[in-house]
């Protein structure tokens, strides 16, 4: 019972009960106030060094419920007998925290009672007090972590995440120093350990990135090959005390840095699947976590600190499998843009390269909307996901031409290049029809003529047939001229019309125009290679290329992808297609991209239908598109001030 005090007052009438206790208990004098024994702090008593058990004068003392609230104990009030021999109950003493009230007459054996149940309450409140105080710590505890898991959830590239869970695990430890490795596999199948993060708050460790073997030699590789974790009081006592097991602790690195380690943990990082990925060492837990090292001392790591730890481990574990997750998709993704690039640009060789030119100068000009604090862009910002939003949507613009005719796609004149063989071919047979009309012409005239006057004739029909000659040469010199992608000046559809209506007899005597009708109606053309059907199914990519994006099961964060790319031919004045829409309609990602869409294709030296423009003419054509409202003069007054056209 040396734990179990009884307290009283000298001046009081609880003297003579408290010395009938001695023996039994341990009986100590209180001399002023309320101050405790000698040598007793109110702490001690509180956290249960000391439990004692008052007794008090329930009539006099004022003091006792004060006592009672600061160091936790029982009170035992004794009251005084009145003048009628029965005790005194004052009221006045209701606001006292008295365990029990007690006539100064009780009994010995009542009194122990009495008192023994007080210790007991001591007891109750105790655990009741530390259950509060462990709960506290439980919810404080999960608190962090739920804390540090939203942290670790977060979308961060692989580096940085291991930086913060190392350092999160050495914060919630008190741990001075650490390090992560991480359990990778080689090509051929064989696990490795990467030594990846370090981290020291008293000395600057110099770190280089290296590979380990995979062994239990060491506290890293043993945890990683067993999934169990280490814990160790003292590295230099434990190291090779126990020849049981074979780890070691290296004081390489100590050696090199001056530091001192001392006390260790050593935990797997283990996912959902029970696979280490791997493993974090966390190094002199620090009793004071606050200050540095040289001004705490350094304790093992308490069972709390390993828990904790723990239960990071695995939350940091799954975090970094996230992130590879994340990354390997965004890789993946990356690829199927790379693919479908590809597939756009196979399909229209002539075009290879425009898709990444006009993402690299859509994207330049963002940059450059972005940073604008002045002017109607002023407050116009592009986050990191929205310029990856734009470059795909830029990327991708064009893949609907995937599903137009590849013959229209490429179509470089106004005739397809078998049209125009078989139109040549025909010119070809006219020219021989002509020949063979000649010499019959010339055969006649020597058989029904005089030998005098044939020589005459066939002079005469040689220029006839030279003429002829000359003419059909003439006509297919006038197609292959207007068959070229320009304007079709006045007066050169009359004479398509008269090439039209010529005529030639074939070998066997069928007669034949020159010109088909569908060869007529391309040759039409007022300008460009395009007649209206074609232009539709080029324009119709837009759709196309909408309608294939939209398959894509975009993230929240891309979902605009598809509407950007549709819009990237739309006109603020409303002429422009899929839709006609208007300036306040047209997202200003497409309004920069229809800017770098069509400087592109005006300078790029790969079209088959026209030659490149020099910038300067290039800039100009924009800028007399801004005039008729078709572009956004102030997107393209900053492509010019920025010179994006040189990020091509």
């Amino acid at each position: 019972m040396e734990d179990k005090e009884i307290w009283y007052r000298q001046d009081s009438v609880t003297v003579t009960l408290a010395e009938t206790l001695r023996g039994r208990y341990r009986v100590r004098a209180l001399s002023n106030g309320c101050e405790t024994p000698a040598g007793k702090t109110g702490s001690e008593v509180c956290r249960g060094a000391v439990r004692a058990v008052m007794l008090a004068d329930a009539a006099q003392d004022e003091w006792p419920s004060q006592v009672s609230r600061q160091l936790d104990i029982a009170v035992i009030g004794i009251l005084p007998i009145t003048k009628a021999g029965v005790p005194a109950c004052d009221r006045s003493s209701a606001g006292h925290r008295y365990f029990a009230l007690l006539p100064p007459t009780v009994s010995y054996d009542l009194l122990c009672q009495i008192i023994e149940m007080a210790f007991v309450n001591i007891d109750l409140a105790e655990r009741e007090r530390s259950t509060r105080e462990e709960l506290k710590r439980a919810q404080e505890d999960m608190e962090e972590l739920n804390r540090i898991g939203v942290a670790l959830s977060a979308q961060h590239p692989p580096g940085s995440l291991l930086q913060m869970i190392l350092q999160k695990a050495r914060t919630i430890t008190g741990a001075d120093a650490g390090s992560l490795y991480l359990v990778d596999e080689t090509p051929e199948g064989h696990r490795q350990l990467t030594f990846k993060v370090t981290q020291n708050d008293s000395r600057d460790f110099p770190f280089r990135e290296l590979v380990l073997p995979l062994s239990d030699t060491s506290m890293a590789g043993y945890v990683a090959i067993h999934g169990e974790s280490l814990r160790v009081d003292d590295a230099y006592e434990s190291s090779g005390t126990n020849p049981a097991i074979p780890y070691r602790f290296n004081p390489e690195y100590d050696r090199a840095t001056g530091y001192r380690t001392q006390s260790i943990l050593t935990l797997p990082m283990s996912n959902a699947k029970a696979k280490t990925v791997g493993v974090l060492q966390l190094i002199n837990c620090k009793r004071d976590r606050k200050l540095p090292l040289e001004m705490t001392e350094v304790q093992p790591f308490p069972d709390r600190a390993v828990r904790l730890a723990l239960s990071l481990a695995s939350q940091a574990a799954v975090a970094y499998e996230n992130s590879q997750l994340h990354q390997d998709i965004e890789a993946l993704f990356e690829g199927f843009v790379h693919a479908a690039v590809t597939a756009i640009e196979q399909r229209d060789p002539t075009t290879s390269g425009h898709s990444l030119r006009v993402a690299n100068i859509t994207c330049r000009l963002a940059q450059i909307v972005d940073a604008a604090e002045t002017g109607p862009y002023a407050k116009a910002r592009f986050s990191s996901v929205q310029m990856k939003e734009l470059r795909y949507a830029a990327l991708l613009h064009d893949f609907g031409k995937v599903a137009v005719r590849e013959e229209v796609l490429v179509k470089a004149k106004k005739l397809y290049p078998a049209t125009l063989t078989l139109l040549q071919q025909r010119f070809e047979n006219a020219r021989k029809s002509i020949e063979v009309d000649h010499l019959q012409r010339k055969l006649r005239a020597v058989l029904t003529r005089s030998v005098v006057a044939a020589p005459g004739n066939c002079v005469n029909l040689d220029e006839q047939f030279h003429r002829r000659l000359a003419e059909i040469d003439e006509d297919l010199g006038f197609i292959l001229e207007v068959n070229e992608p320009t304007v079709l000046p006045e007066g050169k559809f009359d004479r398509l019309i008269k090439i039209a209506a010529k005529t030639y007899i074939d070998s066997v005597g069928h007669q034949h125009n020159l010109l088909t009708p569908e060869e007529m109606r391309s040759l039409s053309i007022p300008q460009g290679s395009l007649d209206s059907e074609e232009r539709q199914q080029i324009e119709s990519h837009v759709m196309h290329s909408f309608n294939f994006l939209m398959q894509i099961p975009w993230t929240s964060e891309l979902k605009d992808i598809p509407v950007i790319a549709r819009a990237h031919h739309e006109k603020l004045n409303g002429n422009g297609y899929p839709f006609r829409l208007r300036a306040d309609h047209i997202p200003i990602q497409a309004k920069i991209m229809t800017i770098c869409d069509i400087f592109d294709a005006l300078s790029a030296s790969d079209r088959p239908y026209k030659k490149a423009v020099p910038v300067n003419r290039a800039l100009d054509m924009l800028q007399m598109s801004v005039r008729d409202h078709e572009l956004d003069a102030d997107l393209f007054a900053m492509f010019v001030e920025g010179r994006v056209f040189n990020h091509t």
